[in-house]
């Protein structure tokens, strides 16, 4: 066994032993196959935690059970549900997938992921993995946190091709589902014991801080529209006097975003 090879089981044994002994087997996207709640999941996960993604799922799946219930449903209340995870154009686009899928595809998600709306590389690949158990490679925080830690622990600018070329390597193949599990568990883990490993990545980019944000405007637009209509006047105002410029900006933003619309001199979510 050449020593990449040895390396590479070695890894592999990390990895699957972690996940025996303390893997999150009792998350609740884990108990389905079903693509669309998986996309859900995905969805929400993007930049936030799973302990707070766990209600808003379990109660976005009261609220739009299957893809033919949310994309029927107006863009309001998909806004409304989203409320408190942050990055609202992600429900926005989560809508428009579901959409996509009853209209032109008559409810059954296509082989090609990535034709949906808001559904890049990563997401369609992850789908693929934990719906289909399909042979495939994609990288997030924790599994790109796992792989520098094992392989370039020593390395300051790490490419996405060399950790993806380590995960095929890596991947045993017909486990696709719960291998990439086993990756996110390890790599949690790994956060929690202190390692940070993300700064390393090439792609690395420091998120800004949330106080003081456009996110932190967008947010408040949109909590505030979630009650009702609001005039601009009242709505520059949210985050007091100081940030009524950049309130305006996003009302302007949100606008073409079509997260919000204007009517009768009001501004309020679309539907």
């Amino acid at each position: 066994m050449s020593s990449t090879s040895s390396k590479i089981a070695a890894f592999r044994s990390v990895v699957w032993n972690h996940y025996r002994k303390h893997g999150r087997h009792d998350l609740p996207w884990r108990k389905t196959q079903d693509p669309y709640k998986i996309l859900v999941s995905e969805v929400m996960l993007q930049q936030t935690q799973v302990e707070r993604v766990i209600p808003y799922y379990k109660e976005w799946l009261k609220r739009f059970p299957t893809v033919r219930v949310l994309a029927k449903a107006p863009l309001a209340e998909v806004l409304r549900a989203w409320q408190g995870l942050g990055y609202n154009r992600r429900g926005k686009m989560l809508h428009q997938a579901a959409k996509e899928v009853v209209t032109t595809y008559k409810g059954k998600f296509p082989e090609e992921l990535e034709t949906l709306p808001g559904v890049g590389p990563y997401t369609a690949r992850a789908v693929q993995a934990f719906s289909e158990n399909k042979d495939a490679v994609f990288i997030e925080t924790n599994i790109r946190t796992v792989v520098t830690h094992h392989f370039f622990p020593k390395t300051k600018k790490v490419d996405d091709t060399k950790i993806l070329q380590v995960l095929d390597k890596a991947l045993p193949r017909g486990k696709s589902r719960e291998w990439h599990s086993a990756l996110m568990d390890y790599g949690s883990f790994l956060k929690r014991s202190g390692v940070r490993r993300n700064a390393q990545a090439k792609t690395y980019r420091k998120q800004e801080a949330f106080e003081g944000s456009r996110r932190q405007a967008r947010g408040a637009i949109l909590k505030s529209l979630a009650k009702g209509p609001r005039t601009a006047v009242f709505l520059s105002a949210l985050l007091g006097p100081t940030r009524k410029a950049q309130l305006h900006a996003q009302l302007v933003s949100l606008t073409k975003e079509g997260l919000i619309e204007l009517k009768r001199g009001k501004f309020q979510l679309p539907g």
